[in-house]
């Protein structure tokens, strides 16, 4: 017997629950089928970053979408504080990126600049830092350090707590949970859809596939390309220390709850989440160069997981021509994009019509001929 729900979201993690929640205080009847934590998860990886400063080369709506879902984020800090009675530790003190040497500085601020003078960018603000003007702002910093880039409009959240409140307010709000249902077929019939897997089969008038890599075969069924690979990317976490970190940066922050994440390594490597040493290591050395007192604190531990990464790296925000109510939603930065996914997005889903806005993020961009 076939079960029935308004949406039926394929993907279970960051990305998938912020959409299913977005949907449910729509007031949507919402199923999330979840392949379980044997998928390869990015959301056991995520850095937890509202990170803002650096977003868009390339693409200057990218980065208007990035600092619109950093101004939104305290309302969906404060949303599921009320639905889940979970305070997801938003902090925006504003981030820096570090560097260890002149040319590092130049290349980061080559960067911004770059960003800031494409057509049609969104103003960011950002400022050049020096040694003495960052030993001031940041105490601890190494010697090393030659200067940062500052901008005010970065953040991070307690990854764990925005995880957990994500998931208790889906249950509070009659979302169906549904792990160890991997999906096998989608068939679309008349004005709706049939899910089908070896645990049976669901019916729906709506689809929305945030099943990171596995997005490439499922869209497949409902006559979408998603071009996603993965990109593998390794995490140190030490223990509890007292704060001394007062900012996040590009690939170091302190959790609220004190131990230090370091990661910022990307590895072309497909499918292969094997943690390696070499790569821990260069980490673990760049960020005692920049903390010395990051020496002094014992590693707890480390993981590595896989981004996923389409053809240039931006997100996927694409309803399907062919089987319409069928939607795709795909990023690799899932913190930051969050307060969007839930109160754009999954709006804008419940509604039928993606926003003119996301149009450029539709997978027309990647049917580009080939030059003969």
């Amino acid at each position: 017997m076939v079960s029935f729900a308004d949406v039926t979201v394929i993907g279970g993690g960051l990305l998938g629950a912020s959409i299913a929640y977005g949907l449910a205080r729509q007031g949507a009847d919402v199923v999330v089928l979840d392949e379980g934590d044997t998928a390869f998860r990015a959301s056991r990886g995520n850095f937890a970053l509202v990170w803002v400063q650096t977003k868009g080369i390339g693409m200057p709506v990218y980065s208007a979408w990035s600092k619109r879902s950093a101004d939104d984020w305290p309302q969906l800090a404060a949303l599921l504080r009320e639905d889940a009675g979970i305070d997801v530790s938003l902090s925006q003190p504003g981030g820096c990126s570090l560097a260890l040497s002149e040319t590092e500085l130049e290349t980061r601020v080559g960067v911004m600049r770059r960003l800031h003078n494409q057509p049609g960018a969104n103003e960011i603000p950002w400022e050049v830092l020096d040694h003495a003007e960052t030993k001031r702002r940041l105490p601890d910093i190494g010697s090393e350090v030659v200067g940062a880039i500052y901008s005010p409009v970065d953040g991070h959240v307690n990854s764990l707590k925005l995880f957990r409140a994500l998931h208790v307010a889906l249950a509070r709000r009659k979302v169906s949970y549904r792990p160890l249902h991997t999906v096998r077929a989608i068939t679309h019939a008349g004005n709706g859809f049939v899910v089908r897997g070896d645990w049976g089969e669901i019916g729906s008038s709506k689809i929305v596939l945030t099943a990171g890599l596995g997005n490439a075969e499922l869209g497949e069924m409902v006559g979408l390309t998603v071009p996603v690979r993965p990109s593998k990317g390794q995490i140190i976490v030490t223990e509890k220390s007292e704060p001394f970190l007062h900012h996040p940066f590009a690939a170091l922050r302190q959790t609220d709850e004190g131990g230090v994440m370091i990661g910022d390594s990307q590895e072309e490597l497909g499918f292969d989440t094997t943690v390696t040493t070499p790569i821990i290591a260069t980490m673990a050395e760049r960020a005692v160069r920049m903390f010395p007192r990051i020496a002094e604190l014992n590693v707890v531990r480390t993981w590595s997981a896989l981004r996923v990464m389409t053809k240039d790296g931006f997100p996927i925000y694409q309803q399907s021509e062919s089987c319409p109510g069928a939607f795709v939603a795909t990023c690799h930065s899932g913190v930051t994009l969050a307060a969007n996914h839930a109160l754009t997005v999954a709006p804008a889903i419940a509604a039928g019509t993606l926003p003119e806005q996301l149009k450029p993020f539709g997978t027309e961009r990647f049917d580009v001929p080939a030059s003969h």
